[in-house]
């Protein structure tokens, strides 16, 4: 006879096969939403970085491995490996291939996986923030910022479908124009090291329920957050294919840019790969999103809440050790508030520099010793061309981990130091400038205050005025001006001849510039024309305006 089937068997034979299929992808993702790292202890075995292709974590066959450390530590976590080129091409044939059915799929059933992927990721939160804290280096409570940010706009794509719809134009009783959104296929993302969860985030959610398949490259300083996402994303219910993630550095990025199949890229980074990837996929025809490196500038006025300033500059400039793309790096003091530079280093001073799981750190450490290096630099140049040192962060270290890569809060005043401590960098943020000037408009440079400065090149041509132009438009507005005045010279009864209204109007220059707009409007789309009411006094006024 048949025996009786026993469903908790079933579900720890159906678990461990799970488990085969999903292996850890790498040694921070060795994880539950449950256990997860919560301390920098160095790491018995660490487990080599997978690629994800066809919704399973493959083992990489690569011959070059780049080593990742704990930033608190320098303490190896893992092996990130430079993908082959086999594996690059795999990952995109995996992508063609699933990507016809996912188009397909309705829009509904997109959505569906997208509730699922999101509910996956709160469910997870903790164990993505750790894995941040660990790799990059970010306080525990800053990485969980990280994670949230990417997971608002996952919620924002469950909402996408009533906005990916087309358009019907009536442009004739027998005749309309249809306008349709479609899908482009395979796109790619490439993301920087410093928000490991988020660029991650603002890439699948949208391409996937908008229809495309993806390809996502990690930055290779910190993968372990985005393997995770690769996890949640198979438990969600999306298919194989779908999304696809391959690692490695310059090689992959050119893979990316090269291979003709790959129809968009989006990337955040440095400016100048930023300009790389963006010159030379373009040049092959692929649509790229380039968010370039920023470098964020505060100006702080006499008339401000001083200590709600002073706490705003602390966080903006110190948190996340600096390493955010809109970190205050300089300060500009106005006026009376120069004084204040002493106390924002005093404020500074009191955060708390630490592991990033400890309990109370403000600050972690910086990604690399190489990027340690680079800053420590930067300070060592402004002081020797004048700066004055406020607060000195160099060789300050926590005591329970002197191995890591420290810089403690810095901050200069650059008054006398020329150009080279305050050009844009890849990491804004360290050191922390204060200029002290007065008036504001000599800091700052001139096509930042003018918006108009912005506009395409064309716009800016019609706007620009030959001299004799400008003569002329100055003369048109004299001549309206003294319409106004003669209108108002008229005798009482031949101010109107419109019967009952004997009274002038009260700005019949405004009754003219009003119609005159509404001319130079209409030749602007083309199709000029001239209102019937109001035209007499158009024409009127034809040669002075």
């Amino acid at each position: 006879m048949p025996q009786p089937l026993n469903s908790g068997n079933i579900a720890v034979r159906r678990l461990h096969a799970t488990t085969q299929h999903l292996q850890a992808a790498t040694t921070s993702a060795a994880s539950s939403p449950s256990e997860y790292p919560t301390t920098h202890e160095k790491v018995s075995q660490p487990i080599d970085t997978t690629n994800f292709l066809d919704n399973k974590f493959v083992q990489s066959q690569a011959t070059q491995w780049i080593d990742l450390h704990d930033p608190a530590t320098n303490n190896l976590v893992t092996r990130v490996p430079q993908s082959t080129d086999a594996e690059l091409k795999a990952a995109v044939d995996s992508a063609e291939a699933a990507f016809p059915a996912w188009k397909a799929t309705s829009i509904l059933h997109r959505q569906q996986l997208m509730f699922k992927y999101v509910a996956l990721i709160r469910d997870n939160w903790d164990r993505l923030a750790a894995s941040i804290t660990l790799e990059q280096g970010k306080t525990f409570a800053d990485a969980k910022g990280d994670v949230l940010r990417g997971l608002q706009v996952a919620e924002t794509a469950c909402g996408i479908t009533t906005q990916i719809t087309g358009e019907v134009l009536e442009v004739a009783k027998d005749m309309e124009t249809r306008s349709y959104r479609e899908p482009l296929g395979i796109v790619a993302a490439i993301c920087p090291f410093n928000f490991p969860a988020m660029i991650p985030l603002w890439t699948i959610p949208i391409a996937t329920i908008t229809g495309n398949t993806c390809i996502i490259k990690p930055s290779e300083r910190d993968p372990g957050a985005t393997m995770i996402l690769a996890e949640l994303a198979e438990k969600a219910g999306f298919p194989p294919g779908v999304i696809n993630i391959i690692h490695g550095a310059a090689k992959t990025v050119d893979f990316i840019i090269d291979e003709p199949r790959i129809k968009a890229i989006s990337f955040v980074g440095s400016n100048k790969a930023g300009e790389y990837i963006y010159n030379r996929g373009s040049a092959n025809g692929k649509r790229v999103q380039a968010n370039l490196g920023a470098k964020n500038h505060a100006a702080v006025l006499p008339d401000c809440n001083k200590n709600h300033a002073l706490n705003a500059i602390s966080g903006a400039a110190f948190g996340a050790a600096g390493q955010r793309c809109m970190a205050l790096s300089t300060l500009v003091l106005v006026g009376e508030t120069k004084d204040w530079a002493p106390e924002i280093a005093e404020r500074a001073k009191e955060l708390s520099m630490n592991g990033g799981f400890e309990e109370g750190a403000d600050l972690g450490p910086v990604i690399s010793p190489q990027a340690k290096e680079r800053i420590e630099n930067l300070i060592a140049t402004a002081e020797k061309e004048g700066a004055t040192i406020l607060l000195d962060g160099r060789g300050q270290k926590p005591d329970k981990y002197p191995n890591g890569n420290w810089v403690s809060q810095t901050t200069l005043n650059p008054q006398n130091t020329t150009q080279s401590l305050t050009t844009p960098s890849p990491l804004p943020g360290r050191p922390h400038n204060n200029h002290k000037r007065n008036p504001l408009n000599d800091l700052l440079p001139r096509r930042d205050l003018r918006p108009r400065a912005r506009l395409p090149e064309r716009t800016l041509a019609r706007r620009r005025h030959h001299p004799h132009q400008r003569k002329r438009i100055r003369q048109r507005h004299r001549d309206l001006h003294a319409l106004g005045r003669d209108r108002h010279a008229l005798p009482e009864g031949n101010r109107s001849r419109a019967g009952r209204h004997q009274r002038p109007h009260p700005r019949p220059f405004a009754h003219v510039l009003l119609h005159r707009q509404q001319e130079v409007r209409g030749r602007r789309r083309g199709q000029h024309f001239l209102r019937e009411t109001g035209g007499a006094v158009l024409h009127a006024a034809e040669d002075c305006y």
